[in-house]
């Protein structure tokens, strides 16, 4: 059996083919042709092998889809060598979609398509034909695998799965940039015909752009295209397959081009001259104006950088660029004065930061303009002739004694007089007070040096027509020092004395201290006090550099016979008047143990190891006293609770053992151990305890030949 359809190439040839496929048929069955294969065997038999029929065998048929007729499609005629044509030939059809898309006449084996098949969803069935013997159902033929394939046509126009685009070119790019590749797919098969050729085409967006029509890319077509001018473009492409040919299905998208910008317009002021009106009153490195160039571009492209190109403006003036606004901020940097100088001329310059040099043919990249300041004359407090002052006084001076004085006047024209007052609000105003016209500072009080040498106060003036107008300046009060205050010993701490200490010996270094300030150094002399006799004990050496050395005068020192000693020394210092004070020290005098150069009591050592004072140390060996006189009492009580050692006469008489019989001599060694009374030692082993009542025995020997004298034994 054989295929009995001829395949359609083309669509228009669908008809040729139906015609092909109802009348051909018959003229294409092919003839089955048995064959056998003969093998001898070994008893003399021959075993015939059937070879399968070529006839019979089965490659693929075709339908087409989307079939739209009332009837059936015919398929293609499935025949055996076997049929004869008289009906006994039963065709089957088993496999995908048969009995429901495929039905066979099973008398004739023509094969039909009832339903209409997308060859998108489904390219091919697989089925399976037999032919059996309608007597007796036995097969004539076995069952032969095949394919229906399912033929396409042009039934899906192209799509663009990712549309609409959104796309970017800079402006100013040259014709055949490339802008965006678009791309479409058609569902149709690539393998038969054109149905899934695709041609591309623009629709909408010349003369701006254009497409390949072959890979669907975009360029720009016009040179030269402004952002400035126009910004967004809407693109529209076409895909068709059928290579572009008349009837072809299409499918189109739209692309939404942006042009992004480029640095391709300078700066510009909106005009050349521009006037400022700014008080004389204007702080320092505070705004006074701002001035705007305009540039077409963005972002990055449009930053300008604003600067005074003249000295006269520079010297006066500075410009900064705000980021956000792009403008340009003018502040000033010295004071103005109306009386000095009454106008300022500003030469302004704009510059662009992000200069393309593509685009260097369009001239230079910056404006400029002018800006007159014209200075405004306003009533200006008074004006101090010093930022700050800085005045000295001495200590101990009587009140009202001239500290300094400060001057402010009028900057205006008008010169109006100035009165002058200090802030309420500070401490100074308690030691200080200044004359109202004339600014001089006096003293409220006596200064002290030692208790404040520095004081702050605030001396405020305000004119006399204007009081409101006020202007402050802080002046600086030095106390200077005259020598008020006595010398003193540096130290309040004991000065220990060694017994071994040797005449001669130092025991201490001293030195002074002064509140006073003394400009060249402090200077002190050390001496005993002349009033009062000479000690005995110590004496003591200055050292003429402001230190002194104490000194034992004598040996054999005893703190038992006297522990403190105390050794006025008088001090006096460099001032002018010379000043003297008498400080007492207390000696201690101990037996020392040597730290390296340092000497410490051994009871002082001891006391400060434990961190505790002498009446603590007493208390607590008090306290180790009363504890072990409890403890020697309590042993001594319960010592006497014991039984007594010596027993009663009841008890002794109890104890006796009496002998009746007579002794063995020397050879009877049973009634007494002999090596006890030989052997002291032994004997105390057999001792009863005393503290144990012994138990009262009677032992009575047997007579014998001799008797001995009776001897009592007492227990001890």
């Amino acid at each position: 059996m054989r295929i009995s359809t001829t395949s359609c190439l083309c669509p228009f040839l669908v008809c040729l083919c139906f015609i092909q496929r109802c009348y051909g048929a018959s003229h294409h069955i092919p003839t089955k042709v048995p064959s056998k294969n003969q093998t001898k065997l070994a008893n003399g038999e021959t075993e015939v092998h059937h070879r399968p029929k070529r006839g019979w065998i089965w490659n693929q048929f075709f339908v087409l889809e989307e079939h739209m007729g009332p009837d059936a499609q015919y398929v293609g005629k499935l025949h055996s060598n076997s049929d004869k044509g008289d009906g006994s030939v039963r065709y089957i059809l088993s496999g995908e979609g048969a009995g429901t898309i495929f039905i066979i006449n099973e008398e004739t084996g023509d094969i039909h398509a009832t339903k209409s098949l997308d060859r998108e969803r489904k390219t091919h069935y697989v089925l399976h034909a037999q032919a059996l013997d309608r007597n007796t159902e036995e097969a004539l033929e076995p069952k032969s695998e095949f394919i229906i394939k399912v033929q396409d046509i042009n039934d899906n126009a192209p799509k663009f799965p990712d549309g609409p685009f959104v796309a970017t070119v800079p402006e100013m790019s040259e014709v055949g940039t490339s802008v965006l590749q678009v791309t479409a797919t058609d569902a149709d098969d690539p393998t038969y015909g054109n149905s899934a050729r695709i041609v591309y085409s623009i629709l909408q967006g010349q003369p701006y752009f254009s497409v390949d029509p072959k890979t669907g890319i975009i360029r720009t077509a016009l040179a030269n295209m402004d952002r400035e001018a126009r910004e967004h473009y809407t693109v529209v492409i076409q895909a068709k397959d059928m290579a572009g040919q008349v009837g072809g299905l299409s499918g189109s998208t739209t692309i939404n081009i942006t042009l992004t910008d480029v640095n391709d317009n300078p700066p510009t002021f909106p005009q050349k001259n521009y006037q400022l009106y700014v008080p004389e009153s204007a702080q320092v490195g505070k705004p006074v104006g701002k001035i705007k160039a305009n540039d077409e571009d963005l972002g990055v492209n449009a930053d300008i950088k604003y600067s005074i190109i003249n000295s006269e403006g520079a010297n006066m003036f500075s410009i900064s660029t705000d980021r956000d606004t792009r403008e340009g901020i003018i502040s000033l940097k010295k004071p103005l004065n109306y009386e000095r100088k009454k106008t300022y001329t500003l030469h302004i310059e704009g510059t662009n930061t992000h200069v393309d040099p593509r685009f260097s043919y369009l001239g230079s990249f910056k404006d400029t303009a002018t800006l007159k300041i014209t200075v405004g004359d306003v009533d200006e407090a008074p004006i101090f002739s010093m930022d700050y002052y800085i005045m000295d006084v001495y200590e101990n001076v009587p009140s009202g004694t001239e500290v300094g004085m400060v001057t402010a006047r009028d900057p205006d024209s008008r010169n109006s007089p100035v009165r002058y007052f200090l802030d309420s609000k500070e401490e100074g105003v308690r030691y200080f007070r200044i004359e109202e016209n004339s600014g001089l500072i006096r003293t409220t009080q006596p200064l002290d040096r030692e208790a404040m040498p520095w004081h702050n106060i605030t001396v405020m003036a305000s004119e006399v027509d204007s009081p409101s107008l006020l202007s402050h300046v802080p002046v600086t009060v030095q106390v200077l020092d005259v020598n008020d205050n006595p010398p003193e010993i540096a130290t309040d701490e004991e000065v220990i004395v060694c017994e071994s200490s040797r005449p001669g010996q130092l025991i201490q270094t001293v030195t002074a201290v002064d509140k006073d300030d003394f400009a060249n150094g402090q200077r002190f002399s050390f001496a005993l006090p002349s009033q009062l006799p000479v000690n005995p004990n110590f004496t003591l050496k200055d050292n003429e550099d402001s230190t002194a050395s104490i000194l034992a005068r004598r040996r054999r020192f005893n703190h038992l016979t006297q522990e403190l000693y105390e050794l006025p020394i008088v001090v006096w210092d460099g001032g002018e008047p010379s000043l003297s004070g008498t400080s007492t020290l207390t000696l201690r005098v101990c037996p020392c143990q040597s730290y390296g150069k340092v000497r410490m009591c051994q009871g002082e050592a001891f006391l400060s190891s434990a961190g505790l004072s002498t009446g603590a140390l007493i208390a607590i060996l008090l306290c180790i006293v009363i504890l072990l006189a409890i403890v020697v009492l309590f042993i001594t009580l319960r010592r006497s609770k014991k039984e007594p050692l010596i027993i009663s006469e009841e008890d002794i008489r109890e104890n006796v053992v009496t002998y009746d019989d007579e002794g063995g001599g020397e050879a009877d060694t049973e009634a007494f151990d002999i090596i006890a009374l030989r052997n002291p030692a032994a004997a105390e082993e057999l001792k009863f305890r005393r503290d144990v009542r012994p138990e009262t025995r009677k032992h009575v020997d047997p007579p014998r030949s001799r008797r001995s004298p009776s001897v009592d034994f007492r227990c001890i």
